[in-house]
């Protein structure tokens, strides 16, 4: 079982006045380098696990509130307004990163079609919807464009739960077959999915009777949200294993909660410290959610420090490392295995160390758009389906400047710590799709010493 984060919180309530994120227009980052990182950097809260808790709160009577929430992201601001549009009351405050919901005015069982287009994370609505009403009507999910994500993984759950689902116009439409409510039943998932785990869950929490989830996902944010509904009176037992029981039937209230911090960010920028040689420290982090990275970095020949229980220091100094950094392969897969969120900015590393490295994606068939990218900025990098030869010679890829597109999420930021590493100016288009889940990038990298502008179009 892994160790959960947990944090004291006394705050008042009501929250000060509320604050809508206001969508950003087209921009572009300007890198300049190469450049070497230095000091400390504090990670944010997970957007993986904020934005099926915010859809939890559905399922809650009275409010919720959750503490550390990455309010600047572009995904958060769409799930706040997808609730809203549900008729839920939401309070923000940006400073804080703390969110009030009260979902008791809730009415309505369809959420705002345009909002569901721009973020995966709102299909989460989904299950709360079907077993608190009976009946959901949810448009299919937006988010990157990295691969088939198919929802029958849903149906199916949602069917051995006694619903009648079934995909129509671009929705599915979803009701209890009973007429009354969700019933406990037996699933076993295909795929350990994280969205078809955390969805079938909420929506077993208030189903009648027992349901027994088997090969579902173990990833660190099943289990917050596991914890966030059992704070809140649900059932849930087994989480961070292969095996879900829930007790259904429960009557679930508003509690508060700390999002933990961002497992992602922070290898992000451990990634970051990587490509630049650099020494940089960050908090908080839980590094047993990052094992398999600082293996891998380890093996490049990094030095890894931990401080405390939350601070951990990447050093990937000449001293430490040598003249040529070593590379290694990777292949991703679920939790514990390699995340597959951090093999684009992990490949961004390997360009620039010794030897011809493997990547396997084995998690999305289409995660392969920003090799293309990176081999502007001259990475030798030949892709084939879902597997990538990156070769960096005896030295490393020597990286120059280019102008490049960023077509999803953790796609564009590998480019980003490509820039950090090239030779002269690179310039990054599409970078909207970076603020969907890195809160404030260029500012954090700016505070570590590095030559990066964002640029209005």
């Amino acid at each position: 079982m892994l160790k959960l984060y947990t944090v004291s919180v006394s705050l008042p309530l009501p929250l000060p006045q509320t604050h809508k994120i206001k969508t950003p227009k087209p921009q572009t980052l300007t890198i300049t380098g190469p450049t070497t990182l230095s000091g400390h950097l504090p990670i944010s809260g997970s957007k993986n696990s904020s934005l099926p808790l915010l859809a939890a709160t559905l399922l809650c009577s009275n409010s919720s509130l959750l503490h550390n929430v990455p309010t600047n992201l572009t995904d958060t601001n769409a799930m706040l307004s997808i609730l809203r549009s549900l008729g839920a009351k939401v309070e923000v405050d940006i400073g804080s990163g703390q969110i009030l919901v009260n979902t008791d005015s809730v009415r309505s069982v369809e959420p705002c079609l345009e909002e569901m287009t721009k973020t995966r994370g709102g299909f989460f609505v989904i299950g709360p919807l079907l077993t608190r009403f009976g009946e959901a009507v949810v448009g299919l999910p937006g988010g990157c464009d990295i691969g088939e994500r198919p929802v029958d993984l849903y149906i199916r759950g949602f069917r051995a739960l006694g619903a009648v689902a079934e995909l129509r116009d671009g929705k599915m439409f979803a009701y209890a077959a009973n007429g009354r409510g969700l019933v406990g039943g037996t699933f076993h998932l295909d795929f350990p999915s994280v969205g078809a785990t955390e969805t079938l869950m909420m929506a077993a929490c208030m189903a009648d009777g027992v349901t027994r989830l088997s090969n579902v996902a173990k990833e660190p944010e099943v289990i917050d949200l596991a914890r966030f509904l059992n704070d809140s009176g649900a059932c849930v037992y087994g989480a961070g294993t292969d095996k879900l029981l829930i007790k259904g039937k429960c009557h679930l209230h508003g509690s508060e909660y700390v999002v933990p911090p961002d497992r992602i960010e922070a290898g992000t920028f451990m990634l970051a410290a990587a490509i630049t040689r650099s020494c940089i420290s960050m908090s908080p982090i839980i590094p047993s959610h990052l094992a398999c990275l600082i293996d891998k970095l380890k093996i490049a020949g990094c030095r890894i420090t931990q401080f405390n229980h939350d601070t951990l220091e990447v050093s990937a100094m000449p001293s430490n490392v040598g003249d040529h950094m070593q590379g290694f392969d990777i292949k991703t897969g679920p939790f514990p295995g390699f995340p597959t969120d951090l093999q684009p900015p992990t490949m961004a590393l390997l360009t620039t160390c010794r030897g011809s490295n493997i990547v396997e994606e084995s998690v999305f068939e289409k995660r392969m758009s920003h090799a293309r990218e990176l081999q502007k900025l001259g990475a030798d990098i030949r892709v084939c389906g879902s597997t990538a030869l990156v070769s960096g010679g005896e030295k490393g890829s020597a990286l120059h400047g280019s102008r490049l597109v960023a077509a999803d999420l953790r796609g564009g930021v590998s480019l980003v710590l490509a820039g950090l590493a090239a030779e002269g100016t690179t310039e990054i288009d599409g970078i909207a799709h970076i603020d969907r889940g890195y809160e404030n990038l260029d500012t954090k990298l700016q505070l570590l010493g590095a030559d990066i502008k964002r640029l209005i179009r």
